[in-house]
């Protein structure tokens, strides 16, 4: 254990702050299997997730551009396994992390976007899937997570922050809702209503407002004297903030300490709503407690590290690391983790970072910045991932500091992947910025994987097929001993394809003809959907999006928001005499309306952006709802095709204007032997694949009957909880969308329903 840190075990369910125990919400017939007896043969699974690190991050992936992060641990892993180099994720996380456990498609657990406060349970994991701890429990597998959760709850969820035991996880140490509070710009009250701390701590005595020192006060009414004293270290406020505390500038601590300290405000990736979960027993960790205090990336690794510690001797388990970074809001994370600051050759001028703006005007000195401080973030996340193998024995370090990996030296597989491609402001050169994250194109869907362990042959090499994140989910049951396809009911389909093959025989041929990928809308009451954010550029365009949950993560990503509890809208073309609009589409309306033209309005992202490719070429079809003075709002559909592969450094993309269809689909001039073929046979690839989209009334445990047992689920959810689950159909008038209610009308469709037989699809490989 490193020194000043304590081990959570085995105390780690000490009854502090709000304790909650899970309710009769154990998924019933979902799939749930009986631990086995502990196999020691079997492998340890150490799964780490980054989070908004897509390839073009990668400099051991060939790409990186100019100004890559530094990520020199994960780079000995790849070197000393396999690098999968044409791996789809889907386009954002929740829909992502969701394929990674249960190995299905969006289309089959109707999560499509982000999860949010808004989004109901109908849009959430389903209780009653199988994920991967549960599969894994079969093999006598212990599943622990570590750090972002974001795969259901705790809005709109029955179970609330006991959701990760649904899915078989015994130990779970995070975040739930998944996505860091905004930076508290009072930086905990120490500043006076009115001054900005744009990062969330007191910054350096180089800026205005800053200070060199002060007095660093904890929630036990403890303080400690904190300044900078060297180069190397963080500036005072910094320091406090990482060590849990809010720093009073320029005072001493026998000064009294001030009235307007408030330690229950969340900070970013400083003060977190931490969540603790084992045996089904859940503890809501108040923010005043010091164990949600403090660099969040540190304490995802920290609590990996005990949890893998006390481990008994050969009984396999699984550890998931979901680290939050380099998710925004972009913060500075301590100094300590960013080795080229501190360590041996460390820049001499390394204060400059000391006051990086966090937030971001779209200028380009500004997204300059803000890739700086997003690699800063990646690069701590890599150290921390570093001190995770050697803390736990998976790893060691060389005299020079250096990571020595050998993946003999442990019975431990390392699974390292981006949940999807990198935020626009993020991307690296060439990959294109304005087709990133929340997109299905190239820079936001196609992310590294890397696979080390023992029994990989022929590590350092690259695989060049084609992955889907789906196949995680049959990977993991391949190291365990699982048929996957044997261990599901007969009625669920898997999109995943295993992949071990391609670590034990370096010649493998290509094991999927498919790739998908999709994003779209998640149910909400009544329709509903998120609220427009604008993204604005210092040349005066923006791009309106629904992807933000909030006005507050529209705010983290440097937007303006549009939806409900929006700001002044006057300087943005808008009316604030409006509470909220629904759509981008009706952003652009009311902005025409007050005299914006046309070539003016905002450029709209879409309601749906679904792409398939094969081994050259790639399809991708977006379903907008747009403004314009003829049609008013309406509804459009666009069809691209494109050729793309993998070559390192210059990668063919799915740029804007390179598409061989025009929108309508029809053939743009230059065609070449064999695309038109190629084309037709990808529009009916993913006509197949939609197909998988089935919504069957009545079936809410999706085991492919509506029958009795889904009566008595209904039952038992409206007597217990009555509020959104699976089991909303509709609304209060036939037909309507669900209500966020499971009550009589959702009854009426199980009743009208009894008897019937749902058939899934299969899955297009």
């Amino acid at each position: 254990m490193s020194e000043g840190r304590r081990s959570i075990f085995p105390a780690a369910g000490a009854a502090i702050g709000a304790v909650f125990l899970l309710a009769a919400c154990d998924g019933g017939g979902s799939g749930q299997v009986a631990e086995a007896p502990s196999q020691p043969d079997k492998p340890n699974i150490l799964f780490v997730m980054m989070d908004d690190v897509g390839i073009d991050q990668m400099r051991s992936f060939g790409y990186g551009g100019a100004n890559p992060p530094k990520m020199p641990n994960m780079d000995a892993v790849a070197q000393a396994g396999i690098r999968f180099r044409n791996t789809w994720s889907q386009p954002e996380c929740s829909p992502a992390r969701a394929s990674f456990f249960v190995g299905r498609y969006p289309t089959r657990t109707h999560t499509y976007q982000a999860l949010g406060p808004g989004d109901l349970a109908n849009a959430q994991l389903s209780p009653y899937e199988t994920a991967a701890p549960q599969l894994l429990r079969k093999a006598g597998y212990e599943s622990a997570m570590f750090g972002k959760f974001h795969l259901a709850g705790p809005e709109n969820n029955e179970a609330g922050i006991a959701t990760p035991a649904l899915f078989g996880w015994d130990y779970f140490y995070g975040w739930i809702g998944g996505l860091p509070e905004s930076i508290d710009l009072r930086a905990g009250g120490a500043v006076p209503a009115g001054t900005s701390n744009q990062c969330g701590f007191v910054p350096g005595a180089a800026a205005a407002d800053g200070a060199a020192h002060g007095a660093c006060h904890f929630p036990d009414d403890s303080c400690r004297p904190v300044r900078k004293d060297a180069p190397e270290q963080d500036v005072a406020g910094l320091q406090c903030l990482a060590a849990g505390g809010i720093l009073v500038p320029g005072a001493s601590c026998a000064d009294p300490k001030p009235a307007g300290l408030d330690f229950s405000r969340y900070n970013g990736y400083y003060v977190s709503p931490l969540v603790i979960l084992e045996n089904g027993r859940a503890e809501q960790v108040p923010p005043g407690d010091k164990r949600a205090r403090g660099y969040r990336t540190t304490i995802e690794t920290d609590a990996a590290i005990d949890w893998i510690k006390s481990r008994a001797a050969g009984k396999p388990w699984m550890a998931t690391v979901s680290y939050t970074a380099a998710h925004t809001p972009w913060q500075q994370p301590p100094a300590a983790l960013l080795s080229d600051l501190v360590g041996p050759g460390g820049y001499p001028d390394a204060h400059v970072f000391d006051n990086l703006s966090c937030t971001s005007s779209g200028s380009a000195a500004d997204v300059l910045r803000m890739q700086v401080l997003q690699n800063r973030m990646t690069q701590a996340m890599d150290a921390e991932f570093g001190r995770l193998l050697v803390e736990t024995g998976i790893a060691a370090r060389n005299p020079d500091g250096s990571l020595n990996y050998d993946p003999a030296a442990s019975n431990t597989v390392i699974v390292i992947v981006g949940d999807n491609g990198s935020l626009g402001l993020a991307v690296k050169a060439p990959f294109d910025s304005s087709r990133a994250k929340g997109t299905a194109y190239q820079t936001g869907v196609w992310v590294p994987l890397i696979v080390a362990g023992r029994g990989v042959a022929d590590p350092g090499r690259d695989v060049e097929h084609m992955v889907n994140g789906v196949d995680l989910f049959e990977l993991f049951g391949e190291l365990a001993g699982i048929d996957v396809r044997q261990a599901l009911p007969a009625s669920r389909p898997v999109d995943s394809v295993g992949i071990q093959a391609y670590l034990k025989n370096p010649s493998q041929s290509a094991l999927r003809q498919t790739n998908f990928a999709i994003s779209g809308l998640n149910q909400q009451a009544d329709g509903g959907r998120n609220g427009p954010c604008v993204v604005t550029t210092a040349a005066g365009g923006g791009t309106c999006m629904q992807i933000a949950t909030s006005k507050s993560v529209c705010g983290d990503n440097s937007g303006f928001w549009w939806g409900e509890g929006h700001d002044d809208l006057a300087p943005m073309g808008g009316d604030n005499a409006i509470a909220s609009y629904g759509t981008c589409a009706q952003v652009n309306q009311v902005r025409y309306g007050n005299g914006v033209p046309e070539a003016e309005l905002y450029t709209v992202m879409p309601d749906q952006s679904v792409a398939v490719r094969e081994a050259r070429y790639k399809l991708v079809r977006n379903t907008f709802k747009r403004f314009d003075p003829v049609k008013g709002i309406h509804d459009e559909v666009e069809y691209e095709f494109y050729e793309v592969d993998q070559a390192k450094g210059t990668p063919l993309l799915d740029e804007e204007g390179t598409s061989k269809v025009n929108p309508d689909g029809t053939p743009r001039p230059g065609w070449q032997a064999g695309e038109e073929a190629a084309y037709k046979d990808l529009k009916d690839r993913l006509d197949r694949l939609m197909q998988s989209a089935v919504l069957c009334e009545g079936d809410g445990n999706i085991d492919g009957i509506v029958d009795q047992a889904d009566l008595e689920n209904w039952r038992r959810i409206h007597a217990d909880w009555g509020k959104s689950s699976v089991y909303d159909f509709a609304g209060a008038v036939p037909g309507s969308p669900p209500d966020g209610y499971t009550n009589g009308p959702d009854q009426d469709v199980v009743s009208l329903n009894l008897g019937k037989t749902c058939v899934y699809p299969a899955s297009v490989y």
